[in-house]
């Protein structure tokens, strides 16, 4: 079985955790991000979207190569 090449995706925490609600600090935890400017580079799964799509507000996204 041969594996698919999927695209990987840097995710970056731009923004503090301070004033947000439970549900995005869990979300955060969970992408492995704990404090500013940590990220953790990610495939692109519908999985890990949807995860960045709760907390695009507090992250930065960029594609690798």
């Amino acid at each position: 079985m041969a594996k698919k090449k999927t695209a990987k995706v840097r995710i970056e925490l731009v923004r503090g955790l301070a004033g947000t609600l439970p549900k995005q600090r869990a979300t955060v935890k969970a992408l492995g991000l704990g404090k500013i400017n940590s990220y953790v580079v990610k495939d692109a799964t519908p999985v890990t979207m949807g995860m960045i799509r709760v907390v695009e507000h507090m992250v930065k996204v960029t594609e690798e190569k």
